[in-house]
């Protein structure tokens, strides 16, 4: 069984502004990999803060089914570095996993410095779970960064709101907020039985305030 679900392609349209869902990546048994927009009228807010497409596949009503692999790899870490095991560890990601794309997709985020996309992918909640997120919403809260360290394990709080029904608020230690679990791995949290998941610090980058904080999310 997969461990998770359909992978989003996300964007936002820089550093502080809300990261938006604009595509969608499928796979199954007997039609492969295919790639896909969202129907244009769920895409309005993206455009109107600047989004066109991701240049490969600039058909906005087509659905991709070849090549999608192909494309989207150019976005992951070259296995010929020689620091492939530490970022494989970072991640956590077993060795097994290392020359599928997918996979390393949904668990690395496919995150490159040139541009402002992301792959967020919809976890299932299983015994195993365990996977890597970064909290949204530093740049709005500005938590001083003496809150946290690494390893502390933080508290988080499902909500539906007007803006956005898979909310998960996330505080440290002594409740205060830090930001918000990212849009897509949110929806974990609001799943049958996600009163056993729990939250961890994994990384953080800070500076007087906390820059980024990564996560791990597991059971």
């Amino acid at each position: 069984m997969s461990k998770f679900g359909h992978i989003f392609l996300t964007w936002r349209s820089g550093i502080g502004k809300a990261r938006q869902i604009v595509g969608v990546i499928k796979s199954n048994a007997s039609n492969g990999v295919s790639f896909s927009y969202l129907p244009e009228e769920e895409l309005k807010d993206a455009q109107n803060d600047g989004f066109t497409s991701y240049t490969e596949f600039p058909d906005l009503k087509k659905t991709y089914t070849t090549n999608v692999l192909e494309v989207f790899k150019q976005r992951l870490f070259k296995s010929e570095r020689s620091d492939y095991k530490d970022f494989l560890s970072f991640w956590g990601i077993d060795e097994k996993h290392k020359d599928d794309t997918l996979y390393l997709l949904a668990h690395t985020h496919g995150i490159i410095p040139t541009d402002n996309f992301e792959f967020l992918a919809d976890f299932h909640l299983t015994k195993d779970l365990k996977f890597v997120s970064e909290i949204a919403g530093l740049s709005y809260f500005k938590p001083k960064s003496s809150l946290v360290g690494i390893n502390d394990e933080l508290i988080w709080e499902a909500k539906e709101t007007s803006e956005d029904k898979f909310q998960v608020d996330v505080f440290s230690k002594d409740g205060t907020q830090l930001g918000w679990i990212k849009k897509v791995h949110s929806k974990i949290f609001h799943k049958k039985g996600a009163n056993s998941l729990k939250v961890k610090v994994k990384a953080l980058d800070k500076n007087g305030v906390l820059k980024r904080v990564f996560i791990q999310i597991y059971v």
